[in-house]
């Protein structure tokens, strides 16, 4: 059985004549450590194929399983930030804003646009966490303010995929503005009956959840995803307990009572389409939320 043993030593194969597989080919869940190759983990939307789990996308992967054909129009698209305290940490603000632009070729942490979905006018606002934690500043604020605008302005559902640290440190006050903002416009957006859809992905921290990503008709989770305002850490101290196994994540949150329901990537567009269905935007001025029972503003 000799076949099976290396029988001369010292055996060397040059460099040029070794084979590697090459990267990116195969995926490994980080939750039950299966491995797929790339191409079916894409084409199960970056969801495990065993246990389920949800890898983070960014707003380019919403966009394009989302609208039909992958075709929508960009909203506000050259929008980017400006530097209004001449904030420095370990470097400038504008050179973070520029070397991030550069590495993920965002202007901001918000992509807005409009499309048909299975067929329904749809706006969507997708966070994008590559782009400095998907932290909220002011130009975060106005996309979404202007998205909800012309939703409303075009009697268009519009939903909102929300994936942020929370509000954005560089920009301070102008950052917490940005909660008020939203959810004023989102306050109009009620006022005209038009649907609107939250969806929290993973993680929804800080200002954020504090303010449009629960203010939903429905407010909705992907599965696993990190949903608070403060961090276990700094809840922990303040309240002196040790928080219950899974705090904070889209199961506990939706036990309860904060979510409506959570859903699987892979029937978002199909479960989204039957709940537009029947929440197509009337000509009358009572609120959407007044209509369900949901909670006001």
């Amino acid at each position: 059985m000799s076949w099976f043993k290396r029988v001369e030593k010292g055996i060397v194969t040059p460099t040029e004549q070794k084979k590697e597989t090459p990267d990116g080919l195969w995926y490994k869940c980080p939750e039950c450590k299966t491995v797929a190759t790339m191409a079916e983990h894409k084409r199960l939307l970056s969801t495990c194929g065993n246990c389920n789990h949800h890898d983070r996308i960014d707003a380019a992967e919403y966009f394009e399983f989302l609208f039909d054909d992958g075709q929508f129009t960009e909203l506000d698209a050259d929008m980017h930030s400006g530097d209004p305290l001449h904030f420095v940490d370990t470097k400038a603000y504008p050179q973070r804003l520029v070397a991030t632009e550069k590495t993920t070729g965002l202007r901001d942490a918000v992509r807005t646009a409009h499309g048909l979905s299975n067929g329904q006018g749809l706006v969507v606002a997708a966070m994008d966490f590559r782009f400095i934690g998907g932290s909220m500043g002011s130009v975060v604020g106005e996309k979404i303010a202007r998205a909800i605008d012309y939703a409303r302005q075009q009697r268009l559902p519009f939903l909102m995929i929300s994936r942020s640290g929370g509000a954005r440190m560089m920009e301070a006050g102008f950052s917490l503005m940005q909660m008020a903002k939203t959810s004023a416009k989102l306050a109009l957006l009620s006022e005209a009956g038009v649907p609107y859809i939250s969806l929290l992905t993973d993680p929804t921290t800080g200002g954020v959840t504090a303010s449009f990503a629960m203010l939903g008709d429905f407010n909705i989770a992907e599965p696993g995803a990190l949903i608070g305002f403060a961090g276990p850490r700094v809840i922990k101290e303040t309240i002196g307990k040790d928080l219950p196994k899974g705090f904070q994540s889209a199961e506990f949150v939706l036990e309860h009572g904060f979510l409506d329901f959570i859903v699987d990537r892979k029937q978002l567009k199909q479960q989204l389409s039957d709940l537009l269905g029947m929440l197509r935007p009337t000509e009358a001025a009572e609120p959407v939320g007044a209509k369900l029972g949901q909670r006001t503003r």
